[in-house]
């Protein structure tokens, strides 16, 4: 059982937006189709040319090119890179604003698994750099997560 302090500190939105996350694990970003369906309904094609679509024929497209009833057929969803269709080594929508200080370029309308990342509340980490989890106010999540 945890204490006020440390209840509030697992609950709030603690990202210091070092882009650490970003930088480590954007070049691998899976959306949903559902996130998917969203960008092709907004006409979001500058999102949707940086992942391509399996179909269960065998067939792959550039998620630009998808209709949305082609989305029934996708299997498999994957970051690539628009001109080469090689994986990318860095998130496409990554934008450095300050020396340590990075932000979403598609931040409203993000995929889900970049929206729900939050390392400093599950302590899913690979690396002890993250500014969030060494805060003083997530001392407690710092600690445990190092055990």
């Amino acid at each position: 059982m945890t204490d006020k302090g440390e209840e509030s500190a697992i609950e709030r939105d603690d990202c210091e937006q070092c882009g650490l996350c970003c930088r480590i694990f954007g070049n691998s970003i899976t959306p949903t189709v559902m996130n998917l369906y969203s960008w092709i309904e907004q006409g979001r094609t500058d999102i949707l040319r940086f992942f391509s679509a399996a179909r269960d024929d065998g067939l792959r497209v550039n998620c630009a090119d998808l209709l949305p009833e082609d989305l029934g057929t996708t299997i498999l969803i994957e970051m690539r890179d628009p001109e080469t269709g090689e994986y990318l080594t860095v998130c496409p929508f990554l934008r450095r604003i300050e020396k340590e200080r990075y932000i979403c370029g598609i931040h409203a309308v993000k995929p889900e698994m970049c929206r729900n990342y939050q390392p400093w509340v599950w302590g899913e980490t690979y690396f002890g750099r993250c500014k969030a989890l060494k805060s003083s106010d997530n001392r407690y999540i710092w600690k445990h997560i190092c055990e």
